[in-house]
């Protein structure tokens, strides 16, 4: 099959990082882009989540600290063990 160019714009930081990521998992910036569009070709779709909700302040912070591992309630080994926490007097 013939090949054909295609131009992309975007900021230079974001092409820098981009460059970055690709190399360290063994890949070509163009590469990376023939990957994504033969997704959208196969699968008729943007293969991710588009969405306009970005997380409040407090969201932002609750999702940091579960990285984090602050805050977190103890974990559970079985589905009785949770049960049988919630349902425990305090």
């Amino acid at each position: 099959m013939a090949q054909t160019n295609v131009n992309i714009r975007m900021d230079e930081a974001t092409k820098v990082a981009f460059d970055k990521f690709c190399r360290e998992i063994g890949l070509s910036a163009s590469a990376a882009f023939n990957i994504f569009a033969r997704t959208v070709v196969r699968e008729q779709r943007i293969p991710f989540a588009l969405t306009t909700e970005v997380p409040n302040e407090e969201t932002k912070r609750a999702m940091e600290e579960v990285k984090q591992g602050k805050n977190l309630s103890r974990g559970y080994h079985t589905a009785s063990e949770l049960m049988e926490d919630l349902y425990a007097d305090d």
